[in-house]
């Protein structure tokens, strides 16, 4: 039987107490070149997602969203006993989990960039998380209309997701904002997003991934010119703290996908399923490349040093750190494009 919005949502408003400094910025002629290069194209690249996404797609949720082998429990004495049947069932709980998720880190993303407009101190810092604002507000329209009207049911926020989200938006710093919500969190939607439209057969849902990632590449590279020059010229003391902060948030990020809702919803079991999910070589595979925008911006930030890099190693995810940054994808790209580049 499926569950209803009602039973799945959980508490449908939480108030939480922050403390952020509000700066007002009157130097308006002191503007930076590349932040007011990312806002013109911010500006150029809106969409209105009545005009651009076949909304009258009707989508099939007994397709298979992603190959079978990136399926959590795929290979294991589980997954093998199920009939066709089940594992369609749990293909579509995973399937409204993730995007759930999703939908939850979007919302995140929208308070964290209000809050940015508030304390960053310049104003092209201002006017482009302004325009971010916005790409944010889209994407939760976008994502809660998709669930609801061709899913038909959504998750609460995961523990895991939540506990980073309070984190930064409960945190005074500017930067701190910015390495959480612009590095972390958007840099691993960004490659969550690019493995999905590569995957996804649906119309509708690639087409919709790939308007959020010309969006998200562009959040990505904001964060990367912010802070790329600020931290070189910090004690080594506030370097350790910010890169242990980057090591927990990326913890967290990778527990998050172990699909604990899933199982307890189905009545599986579910610290077995936590484990198959954890060890399965196609999530691991996933998990990995989460990363791959991340590491690289991470770099860039003279984030990574020796002690960095041999927790990164741990992680499995130091391979990146010669890959592109979203920066150099965007920078590259012409004024207003919608990047559809992984």
């Amino acid at each position: 039987m499926q569950a209803t919005a009602q039973q799945l949502s959980g508490p449908s408003i939480e108030t939480l107490e922050t403390m952020l400094d509000v700066t007002y910025t009157w130097g308006y002629q002191e503007t930076r070149a590349k932040l007011r290069d990312l806002y013109d194209k911010a500006v150029h690249a809106q969409w209105i997602s009545d005009e651009v996404l076949p909304w009258d797609t009707n989508v099939d949720l007994e397709a298979p969203t992603a190959p079978e082998q990136l399926m959590p429990l795929f290979g294991s004495s589980l997954y093998e006993k199920m009939t066709p049947k089940e594992r369609t069932a749990l293909n579509i709980q995973s399937f409204s989990w993730t995007l759930s998720q999703f939908l939850h880190g979007e919302q995140g993303a929208l308070l964290a960039t209000a809050q940015l407009v508030d304390s960053v101190g310049d104003i092209d810092s201002k006017l482009y998380a302004g325009s971010q604002v916005a790409d944010e507000a889209r994407h939760v329209d976008v994502y809660n209309r998709y669930i609801h009207s061709k899913i038909g049911f959504s998750y609460p926020v995961n523990t895991h997701l939540k506990t980073l989200l309070d984190l930064i938006l409960k945190d005074s710093r500017w930067d701190m904002k910015f390495l959480g919500m612009q590095i972390m969190v958007e840099g691993l939607a960004l490659a969550a997003f690019g493995m999905i439209r590569n995957n996804t057969k649906e119309p509708l849902l690639k087409q919709l991934t790939a308007y959020v990632m010309g969006d998200e590449a562009r959040h990505v590279a904001f964060g990367v010119l912010s802070l790329r020059d600020y931290y070189k010229e910090q004690p080594e003391s506030v370097k350790r703290e910010r890169e242990d902060f980057v090591y927990e948030a990326a913890r967290l990020m990778r527990d998050r996908f172990l699909f604990q809702e899933v199982w307890e919803r189905q009545g599986l079991p579910v610290k077995e399923c936590m484990d198959i999910a954890l060890h399965s070589q196609g999530q691991q595979m996933f998990r990995q490349m989460l990363f791959a925008k991340i590491v690289p911006a991470i770099k860039k930030m003279d984030l990574l040093s020796d002690r960095q890099r041999q927790r990164f190693a741990e992680l499995g995810i130091l391979q990146f750190e010669s890959w592109a940054d979203p920066l150099a994808d965007v920078e590259q790209s012409p004024k207003g494009a919608v990047s559809a580049r992984f």
